[in-house]
């Protein structure tokens, strides 16, 4: 995972400061980009522990079309709560609940998830019904009917649709995806239009690595390169600290990722059917996440 650091210490050396939308502000950079080679093992961050069972949960997640933070509280991911909560404490609902008040209240309640566990319309509702296409289905229909094609593209930017998700949390970071097949090989290039390096960019990278595998095996593919575009790249000037301890660590071997074989429907994996092997991280390293 060199790839990542050398992104780290580019917008350390070369990064300008910028004003953002949380009033924390960034140090960054526009334009970068980082190649990983799928198959010299998967690329899950070394230099501090990464959160691979929430990685995975929020990927079927997308997958199944889901919007609703439900699905992930009851199964211990909490990554979205933050946003849903802030727009829970803009209403007439809100009683001066905590945070953990407010997601134990997801957990139980049913109907009060329904309203206020809701996201809107953000990334897969977009990847299953973008106007009415499911653009995941149909992707992996064309990597089967055309491989050759250059179309095999899935937007998660719909401009009808982007204020309606900002009401609820952030437009989509990670804006669109393409596949491309080559020598029996599925590669994947994803085009993150804002990117929290320090926080979010890991899950990024292992997010659509894992969903280049599992739509390799559903067509009968090996895989080929994971390819991250960024338009802002940034540091959040609260994680400068942070982002110089992973710099001092020493990258490890690559885990290894196994799913399981007999699945061979991209929507019909669940998180039993994968398994990452032989992760011997770093510590975590523990930052604030800017909402």
């Amino acid at each position: 995972m060199r790839q990542y650091l050398n992104l780290l210490e580019h917008i350390l050396e070369r990064g300008r400061k910028k004003g953002d939308r949380t009033g924390t502000g960034t140090l960054s950079v526009f334009g970068c980009q980082m190649r990983f080679s799928l198959d010299q093992g998967f690329p899950l961050l070394t230099t501090k522990k990464v959160f691979i069972r929430g990685i995975t949960h929020e990927l079927l997640w997308f997958i199944a079309g889901d919007t609703n933070i439900k699905y992930l509280v009851d199964h211990g991911v909490n990554i979205w709560n933050e946003w849903p909560y802030e727009n829970f404490k803009k209403s007439r609902a809100y009683k001066g609940e905590s945070l953990e008040a407010f997601i134990e209240r997801i957990c139980q309640d049913a109907a009060f998830a329904k309203i206020w566990g809701e996201l809107g319309p953000v990334y897969g509702k977009q990847w299953r019904n973008f106007g009415g296409i499911d653009q995941l289905k149909r992707v992996i229909e064309e990597i089967k009917r055309n491989p050759t094609s250059r179309r095999l593209i899935v937007s998660a930017w719909n401009p009808v649709e982007v204020e309606e998700m900002a009401k609820a949390g952030l437009p989509p970071c990670h804006t669109l995806f393409q596949f491309s097949v080559s020598d029996g090989r599925l590669s994947c290039q994803l085009y993150q239009r804002s990117a929290d390096v320090f926080l979010g960019v890991p899950f990024n990278i292992a997010s659509y690595a894992l969903l280049t595998h599992m739509v390799a095996q559903a067509c009968d593919l090996k895989v080929g390169d994971f390819v991250h575009t960024f338009g802002d790249a940034h540091l959040y000037l609260n994680h400068m600290d942070q982002a110089r301890e992973q710099l001092a660590r020493e990258p490890r071997l690559l885990p290894q990722l196994t799913l399981n074989p007999l699945v061979k429907d991209l929507f019909a994996f669940t998180f039993g059917d994968i398994e990452v092997k032989n992760y011997n991280p770093h510590p975590a390293i523990k930052a604030p996440i800017a909402v």
